[in-house]
């Protein structure tokens, strides 16, 4: 396997980052590329890293408050996989996986839990229960109600950029410019959230890592996130342990944490607001460390 390496280096150690604000309910987050920690707990029996192990709603609320306190300020609780090739799962499934997961964190702790689904009946459901953020991956596209839940909610938004469906999205995806088409997708779908009466200051963009890319798309968006963050919103980068790390290291899921906590370190610097991580203690510790030996200049 020949590795990738990025086509040339860039300097971004002294980039400064202008501050955004991502208000989630009755809370205003200043956000201004520092990298905060959105831990992962997937509910599901077949998601490509953790599938299975979370499956027990108990055992998932117990690995959400230790994310939490690892160092995890956003915990995503997810239902149904999203990997390539995953099989769609009902709402009923979804919500039978999410729902105890949500109420017996809401009733442990004030961290800012996210939902992720494309499904507005799973969003609407989990909104009641406690939740504080909708992320859906398709950018608020796949199902038409979806719209009409986050705006009738206070919440957050996540709107991530997918190319596809988790189905097809890795059947020989092509850009002419993939930082281009990213970023038009994104602004079209800022505009229809705005539309649709989500202000602004709630939604946060997502490049989709790992959706519908290459190994080399990914690491084309990952170098331009400041072309991205240019649209105004911060952005959230979903990188842990993905397909992409392979192609760099050669290394398998289980072997891959290392190398998300580089690219980690080096999202920071490249001004990602939010990672969405699985070993949140690893990371955590890596960006606590680089914090201390260098200065960074942000916005």
């Amino acid at each position: 396997m020949n590795p990738i390496h990025p086509p040339h280096r860039k300097d971004h150690t002294s980039a400064n980052f202008s501050t955004r604000t991502w208000k989630i309910g009755s809370r205003t987050l200043s956000l201004n590329g520092e990298a905060r920690l959105m831990g992962i707990v997937n509910v599901t029996p077949d998601s490509f890293s953790d599938g299975g192990h979370f499956l027990e709603s108990a055992h998932a609320v117990d690995h959400a408050l230790k994310l939490e306190a690892d160092g995890a300020e956003f915990l995503d609780i997810g239902g149904e996989s999203t990997r390539p090739g995953a099989e769609p799962v009902s709402v009923k499934d979804e919500l039978k996986r999410v729902l105890p997961v949500i109420q017996g964190l809401r009733e442990q702790t004030e961290a800012l839990i996210s939902i992720d689904t494309t499904k507005s009946e799973v969003a609407r459901e989990a909104l009641s229960a406690g939740v504080d953020i909708v992320n859906d991956i398709s950018g608020l596209t796949f199902d038409p109600g979806m719209l009409k839940v986050c705006a009738e909610s206070d919440c957050g938004v996540i709107a991530m950029h997918i190319k596809g469906t988790p189905q097809t999205m890795q059947d020989d995806p092509s850009y002419e410019h993939v930082v281009n088409e990213v970023s038009n997708f994104l602004v079209e779908r800022l505009s229809a959230l705005r539309s649709a009466g989500i202000v602004e200051e709630r939604i946060m963009l997502d490049p989709g890592i790992g959706f519908g890319k290459s190994a080399a798309h990914n690491l084309e968006l990952m170098q331009n996130l400041a072309e991205i963050r240019g649209l105004g919103r911060p952005l959230l980068i979903g990188h842990s342990r993905k397909r992409f790390l392979q192609k760099i290291l050669g290394r398998d899921v289980e072997e891959r944490m290392a190398g998300t906590v580089g690219v980690s370190i080096a999202l920071r610097m490249l001004g990602a607001d939010l990672l969405r991580v699985h070993d949140v203690r690893a990371v955590k510790d890596a960006l606590m460390a680089c914090e201390t030996l260098m200065e960074w200049e942000t916005g």
